[in-house]
């Protein structure tokens, strides 16, 4: 006999409540191999949302770097990454606060090589020859103009900094030849955004590092660049979409271009951040990487001599910062029942073993809800994808007759994508009985240059119709209370979720989490790595005025008619806040629910572990005055205006 109980959904007792989330949980990333010595990133919301090298030697210690208060971060192009590298057992990182470089080499021996100023630097490249430090450094030393961009030379010795390369709005991933006498890069300009088109550029050095002479050996004008590196006999490997897909390639010391293996599959992505990797080489012929193929990451050996790709079957289907040493691949890892993970492979032995987890929590498996990929019928014809988690807990069933309400996210970005990895976020909803549809819509990466271009001078429209369509082939389907939408969303999620909330009246109810409201506050009013990015997703401003007045909520409030809840850092000067408070004010004054939750440390984005509490917890709290289901976890009640 079962010993389930009948409760509706949404009032399912859970055993993953928020302090599980933020209190047991980590961020991974930034995966740097020196040596014997394995280096990773931790983010900390339990620590402030402190950013921790982590170092694991060969005995198996595992030791924090960085003592605090050092936050190894960037705010370089805003999104950062890329913040520390070592080489030689010596660790050289960024420091969030200042913004300057520190040299360590021991948890005593701290040096600061740059002092505090207004240059920020990420991307770290070490020049074994002439002891220094390559890297991109943005520059805002005049607040009225866009801060200036630069390949720079740091000596590690003195701290002096040389400009190597400049006159370009964008740089990213200097990367040197074996013998330290070329240097690759890549660069691009307004309006383009890096998965647009980049520049691949080689400049060969004089014998002090300075530039001798350089040469651009990218093809197309509509080409982005991932991960340019150096082979040891001279040849030049990186990722190009040129055909469509971010494939792999090779340039020979004679300047000539073939690929490696051609594959409808994404063996790139989109440069957000810095600091990311796809592949290394495990010999001279033979290299380990990763690729994307309907929403699934997958792990491969590429022989680069027979241009042979064979897979390795592996249980991640999510694979990050991959690097290589040998016979062993390090990368982040995650899968649909693990958290993510810093995940260790002995190509020998095809053993993986994982580090060090993202997050301690055993939870029973009756608990998991595992996503099903689906595809769905949208606008015009084509077609759409989604993860589906239904609401899982193996102690609740619902009364008879009885569907889940349905909470639909749209990922931020736009260009990103959402993955099947474990999510402890998503868990909270589908283990108290709240369906969840994680979108990746038209414009989100990993299904080509056109699908990703579905979303040029749409943006407002296809994520919106997207979302709309996949809670509308659910609610068909059977499977969710199509009286019981909502939809959630940050940043650019955000802007598709108080857009689908205005424009159309699918959904019931909504969160914005950091959302934009206001496309042209937002085109007038951001930093500069994005200040074009809306020239290809709305078009050029203000020449295409009415069409920006035209998508942005904040001008049809009239037309909404359901209840939203706001979270906003104060100090975000991605989405300012007047974004928020400016819809806020309109929802009072038509008399609607509204709650504004604030968050006066953080920027874009939350890290504190107390904010990313609060902010779960207000959300679940507000959905439930919204479609009447009781609350029965300890949560402090949340201020509803109009209710």
């Amino acid at each position: 006999m079962s010993n389930t109980k009948i409760a509706p959904f949404g009032s399912w007792k859970s055993p993953i409540i928020s302090d599980d989330i933020v209190s047991n949980a980590i961020g991974l990333g930034d995966i740097v191999v020196d040596g014997k010595d394995l280096y990773w990133l931790e983010k900390r919301p339990s620590d402030k949302g402190r950013n921790v090298i982590v170092k694991l030697t060969p005995n198996g210690e595992v030791v924090d770097v960085n003592p605090s208060p050092f936050n190894v971060r960037t705010r370089v192009h805003e999104y950062g990454g890329g913040a520390f590298t070592v080489a030689n057992g010596v660790i050289y990182f960024s420091n969030f606060v200042d913004g300057a470089v520190y040299k360590q080499t021991s948890l005593e021996s701290i040096q600061c090589l740059t002092q505090p100023s207004s240059r920020k630097y990420a991307n770290f490249c070490f020049d074994a020859v002439r002891n220094s430090l390559i890297c991109v450094c943005e520059d805002s030393k005049d607040g009225t103009k866009e801060p200036e961009n630069s390949l720079v030379s740091i000596d590690i010795n003195s701290g002096d900094v040389s400009v190597l390369v400049s006159g370009n709005d964008f740089y990213s991933s200097p990367t040197l030849s074996k013998d330290g006498s070329y240097l690759a890069y890549f660069c691009w300009n307004h309006p383009n955004m890096p998965w647009d088109t980049t520049e691949l550029w080689i400049a060969s050095l004089n014998s002090d590092g300075s530039i001798a002479e350089k040469i651009c050996v990218s093809e197309s004008i509509q080409e982005s660049i991932c991960q340019p590196q150096w082979g040891d006999d001279g040849s030049l490997y990186f990722s190009s979409d040129r055909t469509g897909w971010w494939n792999l390639y090779r340039r020979d010391f004679k300047g000539n271009i073939e690929p490696l293996f051609p594959l409808n599959a994404e063996f790139g992505y989109p440069h957000w951040v810095f600091g990311e990797s796809i592949y290394g080489f495990s010999s001279p012929e033979s290299l380990i990487c990763t690729y994307t193929k309907n929403g699934c990451w997958y792990l491969a050996s590429l022989n680069t001599k027979k241009k042979l790709l064979k897979p390795i079957k592996t249980p991640y289907t999510r694979i990050a910062y991959l690097q290589v040493r040998e016979n062993e691949v390090f990368f982040i890892g995650g899968s649909p029942n693990k958290p993510s993970a810093v995940v260790k492979l002995d190509l020998k032995t095809e053993q993986f073993t994982e580090l060090k987890t993202s997050n301690t929590l055993d939870i029973d498996e009756k608990y998991i809800s595992i996503p099903e990929a689906i595809a769905f019928e949208t606008t015009n014809g084509k077609t759409a994808y989604a993860w589906y988690y239904p609401p899982t807990n193996g102690d609740f069933q619902p009364p008879e007759g009885e569907l889940p309400p349905l909470l639909v996210k749209s990922h931020g970005g736009p260009t990103a994508a959402t993955s099947a990895t474990l999510s402890l976020k998503i868990q909270y909803w589908t283990s108290r009985g709240f369906a969840f549809c994680d979108v990746n819509y038209g414009g989100s990466t990993g299904y080509g240059r056109e699908y990703r271009q579905r979303l040029y001078q749409n943006w407002g429209v296809v994520d919106v119709e997207d979302c709309i369509n996949a809670a509308q082939f659910l609610v068909k389907q059977g499977k969710v209370d199509g009286e019981r939408l909502a939809i959630t969303g940050g940043s650019a999620g955000g802007y598709t979720t108080l857009a689908a909330l205005t424009f159309h009246d699918t959904f019931k109810a909504g969160a914005s989490y950091y959302g934009v409201s206001d496309l042209e506050a937002l085109v007038q009013d951001t930093h500069k790595f994005e200040s074009r990015y809306l020239d290809s997703l709305v078009g050029l401003y203000p020449d295409e005025k009415e069409v920006y007045q035209a998508r942005s909520p904040i001008n049809f409030t009239e037309k909404l008619s359901c209840p939203v809840i706001f979270l906003q850092g104060l100090e975000d000067k991605v989405v300012p806040p007047n974004q928020a408070e400016k819809m806020v004010e309109v929802l009072k004054g038509k008399g609607l629910p509204v709650a504004y939750i604030t968050f006066p440390n953080e920027q874009h984005g939350f890290r504190m572990a107390e904010n990313i509490k609060k902010a779960i917890e207000s959300e679940f709290y507000f959905y439930s005055r919204i479609f009447g289901y009781s609350v029965v976890d300890d949560i402090e009640p949340v201020e509803i205006i109009n209710m």
